[in-house]
C-alpha cells in the first residue's frame, strides 16, 4: 500500500469536515429536514435535495443539515426547522425546492425568517 501524502490527508480532511463540524458543534446553522414516512411521501427529498444544493453552490461550511423522523404534523409536510445561533429556531411546513431555496437566502445567508411559510417559531416546551 502507498504511503498517504500531505495532500492526501487534506482531501480526505475536506472530504468529512462537515462531519467534524457537526461533532464539534462548530456551526453558524442548524436545518433539520423532518424525514419520516409522511415527510418523504409530501416530498422531503426534494426539499433535501435543493437545500444540499444550495449549500454547494454557496461553498459554506458553518451551516450542517440532520434528518430526523415524523414530526407529527403529518398534514404539513415536508417540514423544516431552521435554527441559527442565537435566534429561536423556526419550523416550516408545506415546503418544496422552490420554497426552500428562498429560505436559505432569506433566513440561513440573511438572517431573517420566512414568515409566510413559517409555521412556529420558538422552542418546544414540556412541562
Amino acid at each position: 500500500m502507498p504511503r498517504l501524502t500531505i495532500e492526501d490527508l487534506q482531501k480526505i480532511k475536506e472530504k468529512h469536515k462537515a462531519d467534524f463540524t457537526l461533532r464539534e458543534g462548530g456551526y453558524r446553522a442548524k436545518i433539520t429536514v423532518h424525514m419520516g414516512t409522511c415527510g418523504i411521501a409530501a416530498g422531503a427529498r426534494n426539499v433535501m435535495t435543493a437545500l444540499m444544493d444550495e449549500i454547494a453552490t454557496t461553498k459554506l461550511d458553518d451551516v450542517i443539515v440532520t434528518t430526523s423522523g415524523c414530526a407529527g404534523l403529518c398534514a404539513r409536510e415536508p417540514l423544516a426547522t431552521v435554527e441559527i445561533m442565537s435566534q429561536p429556531p423556526v419550523k416550516y411546513c408545506d415546503l418544496n425546492d422552490e420554497k426552500i431555496r428562498e429560505i436559505f437566502k432569506e433566513h440561513i445567508i440573511g438572517g431573517k425568517p420566512v414568515e409566510k411559510y413559517a409555521l412556529v417559531v420558538g422552542s418546544e416546551t414540556t412541562y
